[in-house]
């Protein structure tokens, strides 16, 4: 790793993690009224849970005008619930009609506001170990957090998971269930992914079996070998587990911030619709709950915020040239 200190780049704009719908939105929104912005991205493309970590079955749960991003509507041509390829297509034309160039390969470390020079100033690494390691570190008046509810996995630990001998994955790794052909396959968890990879599961010729917690299949107490006890005391064979059990938000993980974000779990403490805005310029988009329709509302008023205090403080803003860079 390199050990020099952090190459830091003073901001003019707002900082945004993560570069999914909600980081999109909130730069474009930011772009139409005139104001550049960083969007910091740890995949290497946009929409990485889209693209990366979902099935190939998934579609829009909602019909596709209220999951418009703002400024740019579906193509017309596009179906009422729109696939996951249709969806990802969107957004890419999204990205390049605002001509939005996340910063790919980048994760925050940490980020945090200094009282003293009155600007968050927000760490990160590039690169990895073939072309090792960079650190920068970029200082800014806003920070718009933009990682969303479903960062991360949640993989919870079943006791005799390593003599389970099977094929356990989160949905994150699921892709189709050809991979499970003629196999029987418990999925835990009954939310939409829950049900909507039982159905593809049934679609491939598996056997799928759905844990509930009721009398059709109750919570897990163990694993054995090719086989699941339950709490009631039964047991049932199975080939593979695929874990429906959800996403959660990282956020205390590297934002150094108590007041707006809970420590606990990473959601924004004030509830809908007052949890965009935390204090000293910091921000939160796609933590509503309420799916991209959310979204859409929360970068409205972020950019409209950010606006006000952007007019205000032109002329020291447009000094802040991008390319140019100081020490710590």
């Amino acid at each position: 790793m390199n050990k020099s200190s952090p190459r830091c780049i003073c901001v003019p704009g707002p900082v945004i993690v993560g570069a999914g719908p909600s980081g999109l939105a909130t730069a474009a929104c930011l772009k139409e009224r005139g104001i550049p912005s960083i969007l910091l991205e740890r995949s290497n493309c946009i929409a990485s849970l889209w693209q990366l970590k979902t099935y190939d079955r998934l579609r829009l749960h909602l019909p596709k005008q209220f999951c418009e991003l703002p400024l740019m509507g579906f193509p017309s041509e596009f179906p009422t619930y729109p696939s996951k390829q249709q969806f990802v297509d969107y957004l890419e034309a999204y990205a390049k009609r605002f001509e939005i160039r996340p910063r790919f390969n980048e994760t925050v470390s940490q980020a945090e506001y200094d009282a003293t020079i009155r600007f968050w100033r927000v760490k990160t690494t590039v690169g990895g170990q073939k072309c090792g390691v960079e650190e920068m570190e970029y200082r800014c008046r806003w920070l718009v957090v933009a990682t969303g509810e479903n960062a991360e996995a949640v993989v919870p630990e079943i006791e005799g998971s390593d003599e389970f001998g099977g094929d356990i994955r989160h949905t994150s790794l699921y892709k189709s269930g050809e991979d499970f052909r003629g196999k029987r396959v418990l999925v835990v968890g009954c939310g939409n992914s829950g049900m909507e990879v039982c159905l593809d599961l049934c679609n491939h010729d598996a056997m799928p079996s759905l844990v509930v917690r009721d009398t059709v299949f109750p919570g897990i107490k163990r694993l054995k070998r090719y086989a699941v006890e339950f709490v009631n005391g039964r047991c049932e064979n199975f080939d593979a587990i695929i874990l429906a059990t959800g996403y959660r938000s990282n956020v205390p993980s590297w934002l150094k911030e108590s007041e707006m974000f809970s420590r606990k779990d990473g959601l924004p403490r004030r509830p809908f619709p007052n949890g965009w805005k935390g204090e000293s310029g910091l921000y939160s988009v796609g933590f509503t709950k309420r799916g991209l329709l959310g979204v859409a509302m929360d970068a409205k008023r972020i950019a409209q915020d950010i606006e006000s205090c952007w007019k205000a403080k032109a002329p020291f803003a447009r000094s802040l040239l991008l390319p140019h860079s100081s020490s710590p």
